[in-house]
């Protein structure tokens, strides 16, 4: 038995499915899942010594690589200076009065252990805010783990939810909404039968977890419009968004101000972190000031805070994010080019530092639309990138992530791999 065979076992007989998050293990791409054993860089190197070109980045954290060195220091830094204290620490206050100058709409933040828990403390919020029960959620757009959110769409092309995973009460589900991204008119028929017990809209800006789906001109305008309307908060799930495309978030590119955003991911430099952020009125509602409740030992943990802070400042001093762009741009072009000339239906819709590879010819709409990927190409242009060192995220419906270690020697790589590896897609 191989290493990579004892570690699968092993894995198995102590976790369930050997992994502690469910896309780790490949069962996407019906495949064994691949170890970790060190990475640097825009490289990820397995446990079976592999070295690959990354494009997962961690789903989305490692913006600046893996193992960038003002990351490293600060973490080293502030792990010698201690690792928890469960008091507030001077670089919270910097981590805070950060953001805000990034993001205006962001008057006030609080610092949580995950985006997942951002997001779930903003529903309680808007709807102690708001003394609503529903929220309005849209199909596709994924916000975390919390049983409000793992809902799916009923038997209607817009209505209330239905439970998406056992465990998660249909009572639970009975007030969250669906309506398909960047359909207006799901969006008015849900405000015109639930407007008056509507708490929050709650919306990707840039949906990037269905694939990667742009706001439709007008769409997050007429979102906030119609939150305004009905007295309900709009909110942004900016965990993947957030200085992303720019040193802030969607909303500062867009022009849309949202009354509650979430953050996380780059925020926390590789560290687990989330934040939300609002209005000071609102946010002035959590305890202690206000009657909404929210606690964690662990938020705003020192070395998250460290790491996260290294990364925004980086960000701020170097501002990369055309550079991102460009070199993004240049690897989607010459990967399109490759499948046009293969006759092969595919898509890459791309945006700043992110690209999505969808098999279809049909136009990007929504989750629907990104359904009708061919899954199998998929599973075939994974396995055959990955044997000559290219690591995509396991899975069709993940978007690709570009970070400042890659160069124009990765871009070629992945070229090259790529010609190669689509004509074993063109086969199937």
């Amino acid at each position: 038995m191989t290493e990579h065979q004892t570690l699968i076992e092993r894995s198995r007989n102590a976790m369930p499915g050997g992994v502690n998050s469910p896309v780790r293990a490949f069962r996407s791409v019906g495949a064994d899942p691949i170890f970790a054993k060190s990475a640097k860089g825009a490289m990820l190197t397995t446990t079976d010594g592999r070295e690959l070109i990354d494009y997962c980045m961690s789903f989305g954290p490692l913006i600046l690589g893996h193992a960038h060195p003002d990351v490293v220091q600060a973490i080293t830094e502030a792990a010698a200076r201690g690792t928890s204290y469960a008091v507030t620490t001077e670089a919270e206050i910097e981590m805070a009065e950060l953001i805000t100058s990034a993001i205006p709409s962001m008057e006030r933040v609080r610092l949580v252990s995950s985006g997942t828990e951002a997001c779930m403390t903003a529903i309680r919020l808007a709807r102690g805010a708001t003394k609503r029960n529903k929220i309005l959620k849209f199909e596709g757009c994924y916000h975390g783990h919390a049983d409000a959110l793992l809902v799916k769409a009923g038997s209607g092309v817009a209505g209330i939810a239905s439970a998406s995973s056992a465990g998660v009460t249909e009572a639970c589900a009975k007030d969250t909404l669906v309506a398909r991204y960047n359909h207006r008119e799901d969006v008015e028929q849900l405000l015109k039968e639930h407007g008056d017990d509507l708490a929050a809209i709650l919306v990707e800006p840039v949906a990037a977890n269905m694939g990667l789906v742009k706001p439709a001109d007008g769409f997050l305008q007429f979102l906030r419009e119609q939150a305004d309307a009905c007295g309900a908060l709009l909110v942004f799930d900016g965990v993947i968004c957030g200085f992303r495309f720019c040193f802030g978030e969607y909303q500062n590119l867009c022009g849309v101000s949202p009354d509650l955003t979430c953050l996380g991911k780059i925020i926390g430099g590789g560290m687990p972190i989330g934040a939300l952020g609002g209005r000071a009125d609102i946010m002035e509602q959590l305890a202690p000031l206000g009657s909404v409740y929210q606690a964690g030992t662990l938020s705003g943990n020192p070395v998250s805070v460290a790491a996260g802070l290294a990364t925004l400042r980086r960000l701020q001093a170097d501002q990369p994010y055309a550079k991102l762009e460009q070199t993004t741009q240049a690897l989607t072009r010459a990967l399109s080019e490759i499948a046009t000339g293969l006759d092969i239906p595919l898509q890459l819709p791309t945006m700043g530092s992110l690209f999505a590879i969808v098999f279809t010819d049909q136009p990007i709409r929504g989750f629907a639309d990104i359904e009708q990927t061919s899954q199998e190409r998929f599973h075939a242009l994974f396995h055959a990138l990955l044997a000559q060192g290219v690591y995509l995220p396991p899975s069709p419906f993940e978007v690709c992530f570009l970070s400042t270690a890659h160069d124009e020697s990765h871009v070629q790589r992945t070229v090259d791999a790529w010609r190669l590896a689509l004509q074993t897609v063109a086969a199937t």
